[in-house]
């Protein structure tokens, strides 16, 4: 790989784990940058949110993704919010492959709902505040250099299986393939 490929979207998209088969397929290494965040904190992102608040999270999100995107390539997955923020999205555009796991809003709710370890869905009307998200973060989230349609019914596999060919179809230079 000659770019990072950093995985962007919504809490249930799939980035995480799309990110994990991807990078297998390519022999390069993976980060989950919310992971990396809380092993920083040695805290939980729910943690976080809650003793320091959001805006303290996205400004470790932010110093976390710059110490990955600093490193040799890799696949790298993001929090759902980090790609609102100008200038993560000007630092993934420096030096990596945007990648949008787009993905419908019930099967973001049906992968979510039953998680208790999302803190924005915190409220009385969850699916209500997934929806609001959703519509809020698709026009910067459409910012993405790579769009890639998630089909509700595919496995892990599949998604990454189609996901890799469409890089090498459409941004083979991020795969040393130009």
């Amino acid at each position: 790989m000659d770019r990072h490929i950093v995985l962007i979207g919504m809490m249930g998209a799939g980035k995480t784990a799309v990110g994990g088969e991807l990078s297998r397929k390519l022999k390069a290494r993976f980060i989950d940058s919310d992971h990396e965040i809380e092993s920083a904190a040695a805290m939980t992102i729910a943690e976080i949110f809650a003793r320091d608040g959001e805006e303290f999270f996205r400004a470790r999100e932010s110093e976390v993704l710059r110490r990955l995107l600093d490193g040799p390539p890799m696949v790298i997955s993001t929090g759902g919010g980090a790609w609102l923020r100008a200038e993560n999205r000007e630092m993934i555009k420096q030096k990596g492959l945007s990648v949008w796991l787009d993905c419908d809003l019930e099967t973001l709710w049906n992968r979510v709902r039953m998680r208790s370890t999302r803190p924005l869905l915190k409220t009385p009307d969850p699916k209500g505040t997934l929806t609001q998200m959703l519509e809020t973060r698709r026009p910067y989230y459409a910012m993405a250099e790579l769009i890639y349609p998630v089909q509700p019914g595919d496995t892990v596999d599949q998604t990454a299986t189609r996901l890799l060919g469409m890089i090498r179809e459409h941004h083979p230079e991020t795969l040393g393939q130009a």
